[in-house]
């Protein structure tokens, strides 16, 4: 029998289950939405109940998924999500078996980042600009960006408290509320100094609280504007692909393996959970190698 005794109501299920990846799995909103989608998916295909939920009814619910043409990397979340569903409703006693130990981990693929070169970054950070507060603010966050790897949500998040000028380091809160301390270099410290002093006093209003990054309005900076701010910068750039901060993110991780970082200082520095993550580096900079050594070797 796939469930106890006790019928489980649907939307008991559903309710209970997004309350757990909120609270005690800690995941984004845009990750839980996701997931609650996949499990009404995965409902409707069972008819409402969960009797029956076997690893059988899920390799067919995902088999339609595949069916109806979702990509890949759709088809690996709707993977995980099942597992995760299943080990839930199994510790709830919903389940009297968890079915989804038995369904393979379906990989999505990994392409390769478009990444900036280190000419086009630098191109990037010097472009001249004047010393109005948009311009001094957008030159620190490119900076800090780039110097850090943050991502746009954690630079978004950051308050002028966060920033540790005597010891050149960021304080972040990355995913899963863990903190990590980000070391920064001369270039983005100046540029911090130039907007918190000539800059940010000018956007402050009476509610504006303790954001280092603000909005016209005075607001703490919303990722939309960084995003904007990047892509309006690059475009000025040569030859340079056309990213967003996620982007920054990916080429000053390839920047630091080329220069010689290790692999474990990168992924402490990105706050990647898994060395798996940061792995994908290591192919950036080799693609790089291998591009470079067929234009130069004379018998590439």
């Amino acid at each position: 029998m796939g469930v106890d005794n006790v019928s489980v109501d649907r939307e008991e299920v559903v309710t209970e289950f997004g309350r757990y990846l909120r609270l005690e799995r800690d995941l984004s909103p845009h990750t839980v939405r996701a997931y609650l989608t996949d499990v009404n998916s995965l409902l409707d295909h069972m008819h409402g109940v969960l009797e029956g939920l076997d690893i059988g009814a899920l390799r067919e619910w995902l088999a339609g998924q595949h069916a109806a043409g979702k990509a890949r990397a759709t088809l690996a979340r709707k993977t995980a999500c099942a597992r995760t569903f299943t080990a839930y409703c199994h510790r709830r006693g919903w389940l009297s078996t968890d079915p989804g130990l038995l369904l393979g981990s379906a990989k999505a693929p990994r392409p390769l980042p478009a990444v900036l070169d280190q000419r086009q970054a630098e191109a990037a950070l010097d472009a001249a600009s004047s010393e109005g507060p948009k311009e001094l603010r957008d030159q620190a966050l490119l900076e800090l960006l780039y110097a850090t790897g943050v991502r746009v949500s954690e630079l978004c998040a950051l308050d002028v408290d966060d920033v540790d000028r005597e010891r050149n380091v960021v304080r972040v809160m990355g995913k899963g509320r863990k903190e990590r301390t980000v070391p920064f270099g001369l270039p983005a410290l100046r540029a911090l100094d130039r907007w918190c002093i000539h800059g940010r006093p000018l956007w402050m209003k009476a509610g504006t609280g303790p954001a280092l990054f603000l909005g016209v309005r005075g607001g703490r900076i919303d990722a939309g504007t960084v995003r904007r701010v990047v892509h309006a910068r690059l475009a000025q750039v040569e030859g340079a692909p056309d990213l967003g901060p996620h982007g920054l993110r990916h080429s000053a991780a390839t920047h630091l393996l080329e220069g010689g970082a290790d692999l474990r200082s990168v992924q402490e520095l990105l706050g990647h959970a898994s060395l798996n993550t940061t792995q994908i580096y290591t192919h950036v900079s080799i693609e790089r190698l291998r591009a470079a050594y067929r234009q130069a070797h004379p018998r590439a």
